[in-house]
């Protein structure tokens, strides 16, 4: 393995602390990389380069480009389970969580969560509902749903998610229906 020198210009010394201030962040210091985050995590054990320890220690160096520029930071499924094996209680699910909405804020955001955001507006919710789809929620006895969502178009204007939504995705939807 090759040593990689880190050139101090490309460290941001303070970002450690802006991660600590988004929920979900605060213990980030707790950490002391034993690794039972990425042994835990299924994610590695499909693809060793998506590494939380390694996450964790690029934030506490402030290697804010590189974890910005990196799609694995999004590679996160919520699964749980580093944040339930932790020995020290680093809550690496919630910490990978607020390094998303801190990267959201730098104007970093991956194009799946681009989708699932467009596909709730559209929908509110991640899919359409059809007709085969109410026809199985009838005969389970559930009321139909539709694909009416002004309560969510109100939340995304209001908490200004709208400017995620993919607007080119929407106007080709509108123009297929024509």
């Amino acid at each position: 393995m090759e040593d990689k020198v880190i050139k101090s210009d490309k460290i941001n010394p303070k970002l450690k602390y802006e991660i600590m201030k988004i929920p979900g962040g605060q213990n980030l210091l707790k950490c002391f990389a034993c690794g039972t985050c990425t042994v835990s995590c299924p994610v590695w054990q499909d693809d060793p380069t998506f590494n939380p320890r390694q996450i964790v220690r690029k934030i506490i160096i402030g290697l804010e480009e590189d974890l910005l520029n990196d799609d694995r930071i999004w590679y996160c499924t919520t699964c749980y389970d580093c944040y339930e094996r932790c020995p020290q209680d680093v809550k690496i699910t919630e910490l990978i969580m607020a390094l998303k909405n801190y990267a959201v804020t730098k104007g970093v955001i991956h194009q799946a969560f681009t989708a699932q955001v467009t596909e709730i507006f559209k929908f509110g919710r991640l899919y359409e509902v059809d007709e085969f789809f109410n026809k199985k929620r009838s005969q389970l006895g559930l009321p139909e749903l539709n694909s009416e969502s002004p309560d969510v178009k109100k939340i995304y204007s209001e908490t200004k998610l709208e400017e995620y939504v993919d607007k080119s995705n929407l106007q080709n939807k509108s123009e297929g229906e024509k």
